[in-house]
Parts: C-alpha cells; structure tokens; sequence
C-alpha cells in the first residue's frame, strides 16, 4: 500500500460497543464489506482478532490497533511493540498508535522503526499539533486528529476542524478523525485540508446512532403532548413572559423591571401585558432571582434584586392570574431546562450562570435540587476577604476592575478590549475565568455531575468558556470537569419553569 492509496477517500471504523450484541468477528466483517460496497476506500478495525477476521474477506486498506487499559499508562491505542508486529502479522496495511506525549510503555521512535520494519504504514494518533510535529519528526506516514479532546480537560461535541487545518500546514497526510458524526462534519473536515476522513461511531455503532434519533424523537414528542404554560422570568433588569409548550416558545413579550417599585407592580405588568393570552394557559411557572422556599420569595443578594423577606410570590401570582402557579430560582429553572430539553441531554449536570451575578442549579439522579442548592455565587472564601465569590467574578466585579484601571466600562466592553489585545483587559477576562473553573473543579469533587453547562452574558462570551478550559489543562482526567455552552440561551430560564410547572413540582 501507498499513502496516496487513501487520498479523497472515506475510511470507515468498524469497531462495535465492547461487550454489545454485535461485538463479533462476523458482525465486523459484515459491517466492512457494507461500508466497502457503499464507497468507502479504507476500514479501520480494532484488534488483532477482528483484523484477522476482515483481512480474507476484503482487499480494501485496513488502519489496525489496538486498545488496551493500562494501570501504569494512560495511552490506550497501540501501546507495546508487540501490538504492532501482532496487527502487522494479522494483515493490517497501516497501524496507527497514540502519539501523544505522556507516559508510555514504548516510545514513538521505537513504535515507528518497528512497524516500518515490517513494511508497514504508520498513523499517529495525535491530540495536538505538537504530538503532530513530534510524530512526524519520528517519521510516521500519516498523522490524525483521533485524540483531539480525549487526554483530559472536558471532552468537547464537534470534531476539531482548527486542529486538521493546522496539521496540514505540517504535511498533506492529515486523516481527520474524532466525533464525526454528520455528512457535513464529514465534509467540513475534508476542506480543511485531510487526505482521508474517518466516520465511526455514526456508521457502525447502532446503540450510538439510535440514542441519537430517540433522543430527538423523544423531545419531538414531548414537546408536541404537553400543555402550554404561561411562564415568568423576573430580572434585575427586565422581565419575560411567554407561552410555553415542552422546549418550544410559542409567543413572548419582554417588559422592563423597575426596580424601586416592587413585585406587586411588576406582576401586574406581567398580567396587563398578556391579557390576551389568558384562555391558553392552565399553569403558570415563574422563575426568579434569590431564594424560594414554600413559595414565599426572599433576597439572598439585594444588590441584584431588592424585594420584601418572604414576599408570597406564589399566592400573589395565583391570585392575580386565577391559575395554579409553581416559582423556582432562576438559575434552578435553567438548569433543569437545559437537562430536559438543551446541553444536559438527560445527564446529571450542574448549570453555572455567570452574568451580572454568579448563580446555578443542580439536577441529580433526574431530579432538581431546590432551597439554596446551586446559590454558587454566594459561597465565601476566607482567602478573599469572606466576599461572595460572584463580587470576586461576576461582571460587576469585571466593571469594577475596570475601573480601577480608569477604564469606566462595562463587561461586554472589557470583553472587546481584551479581544483588541489590551493587556489589562485580557488579564481582567484570564482571572475571572481562572476563578470561575477553580468553582468548576470544586462542584465536581462536591456533585461529580456528567457535564457543567456553562451559561449567562459572562459565560456565553466569545472566548471566556475556552479560557475557563484552559485554566483546567493539566488536571487528571477523572477530576477535570466536563464543561459546555448552554444551548437554550436567555430562553433556558422560562422552559425550566415552565416544564417544572406543568409537572406539577
């Protein structure tokens, strides 16, 4: 085989769920010669076994390795000699290996000298350009993006397309691979310079695939038989209402908070405003800043919103409505619509808001935490002066550096200043987020959630969840949250509510 044997081509992983009903040689062989029929050129099988299985029934190019979980190594693919002269021995024309640069039973001069000795292509495994620019130095024939997110830190959704566009700045034998799960991922991946793109999991993993389309399916349903809910997110700044049906917003209006005149008068606005929409509704979610317990509604940060202690929000809204209502904090409500219908995808999750204030929820087990749990941004350190932590993060906190440094701006402001390269800006940005993932880390050692969905006008920023990551990078891979960017955005709030009112909670 040659190298440009696999250029424009489509390389197919055929390696089924370990353990799962199809975790066999014929089922392999089976899903080769399908994914050969359909177009591909090239097949990657997992195995010494499984590549002896393929290689008879199929002359196609076979990419082998090896997976193994050693107690004294965290590289998986390939990690002994002896793999590679077993997959050489088994038929395999290219064998590809990790590359990354952590500790290993054999180097990735000794892999490459080896397998070449064998007369065999080589493929590194790379996470990084620089695990790209090391193997290459070594001599291997092709490098790969397989490893891009999967060596600690959070393990991202999309494939890393910025990563194959620079390794093909290094060498025209780049094959994408990693979380390629759309024609149009598939095709991304190409015009950012591969010579080959490898699709697995979105081919040959059924009980992959199938979760997907149950999972949208599901939500599809979901949505389609529930009621609708009139639902009200009260700001500092402003308030929304709209009517809700599942994750879909039917109608919605937005209405200033004014601030000194209290909650009465803000409900009243709320009820004025959609008058209209009174016979659609049979329940009202409400979502709210500080701290509900009994659906009486108290301040735990007047700064943010000023209202009386234990204000009866609940009686009041269901009073003046004449409908069944259910409140819940803010942040909570967001959280538990981003587990049902947005980045939690039904996993344990805790949602961060970094906004104005710092605030968040918890779901576990599929239910929400309530009272206090998931108030983040009032926990104090003592080595910052028992301050709360969202007035050592929050963008009040980013204003007010700012204008320590006599720059009289807002976040957003600071944000596109750092972004121009003004230093003081950009350090600004750097310590918030520093501070922001050092609460990651400690909610995951408290909850250990599947996922941290990031959300809020300070989270959402362009580039502050990427320095968040960043601040985390070195970190065991067991105790590195997996942080992601809410995907209901302002809407997640009223969805929440709504959802939690219509199941009655």
């Amino acid at each position: 085989m040659q190298r440009e044997d696999i250029r424009n081509s489509l390389i197919v992983s055929c390696q089924p769920v370990p353990g799962g009903p199809m975790d066999r040689a014929d089922f392999v062989a089976g899903f080769a010669k399908a994914a050969l029929n359909a177009g591909a050129k090239a097949l990657r099988i997992e195995s010494v076994a499984y590549v002896k299985a393929v290689r008879p029934v199929v002359s196609a190019p076979i990419v082998g390795i090896v997976k193994r979980d050693l107690p004294d190594s965290p590289v998986r693919i390939t990690p002994f000699v002896s793999d590679a002269d077993a997959l050489a021995d088994a038929g395999a024309d290219v064998i590809a290996f990790d590359a990354t640069d952590r500790p290993r039973p054999a180097s990735v001069e000794e892999l490459v000298r080896i397998i070449k000795a064998r007369g065999k292509l080589t493929m590194a495994d790379c996470s990084s350009l620089d695990d790209a620019k090391r193997a290459l130095a070594a001599g291997v024939d092709f490098v790969g993006t397989t490893l891009s997110g999967y060596v600690g830190g959070p393990e991202p959704v999309d494939p890393d397309i910025e990563l194959i566009a620079a390794m093909r700045q290094l060498t025209p034998y780049v094959i994408a691979e990693g979380r390629i799960r759309s024609p149009e991922q598939a095709l991304a991946a190409a015009q950012a310079g591969a010579l080959a793109v490898v699709v697995g999991s979105a081919i040959t993993r059924t009980e992959h695939v199938t979760s997907w389309f149950n999972e949208a399916i599901a939500k599809a349903y979901n949505s389609a038989n529930r009621e609708t809910v009139l639902s009200i997110d009260i700001g500092g700044t402003k308030t929304m209402a709209a009517l809700v049906s599942g994750s879909t917003v039917l109608e919605e209006i937005v209405v200033p908070t004014a601030r000194d005149a209290g909650p009465d008068a803000w409900l009243l606005k709320v009820a004025e405003s959609t008058a209209n929409w009174r016979n659609q509704y049979e329940r009202i979610g409400i979502a709210v800043t500080g701290f509900i317990e009994g659906g009486a509604w108290s301040a735990l940060n007047p700064a943010t919103l000023s209202i009386p202690d234990r204000y009866p929000l609940v009686d009041r809204v269901a009073a003046l409505f004449g409908k069944p209502a259910f409140a819940v904090n803010d942040a909570q409500a967001a959280a538990w619509g981003e587990y049902k219908f947005g980045a939690g995808s039904g996993d344990d999750l805790v949602f961060l808001t970094i906004s104005t204030g710092i605030g968040g929820g918890v779901v576990i087990n599929g239910k929400p935490l309530s009272g206090l749990a998931g108030h983040f941004g009032l926990i104090r350190s003592p080595s910052q002066g028992q301050a709360p932590f969202e007035d050592q993060t929050s963008g009040r906190w980013i204003a007010s550096e700012a204008l320590k440094t006599s720059h009289p701006i807002d976040a957003v402001e600071v944000f596109e200043r750092a972004r121009n390269g003004e230093t003081w800006a950009a350090d600004i940005m750097s310590l918030s987020a520093n501070r922001a993932a050092t609460l990651c880390r400690d909610i995951q050692l408290m909850f250990d959630p599947d996922v941290i969905v990031i959300g809020g006008g300070i989270g959402l920023a362009e580039g502050y969840l990427d320095l968040m990551r960043s601040h985390l990078s070195g970190m065991s891979p067991r105790l590195t949250p997996r942080l992601v960017a809410a995907k209901l955005g302002r809407r997640a709030g009223i969805i929440g509510a709504a959802d939690l009112a219509g199941e009655g909670r």
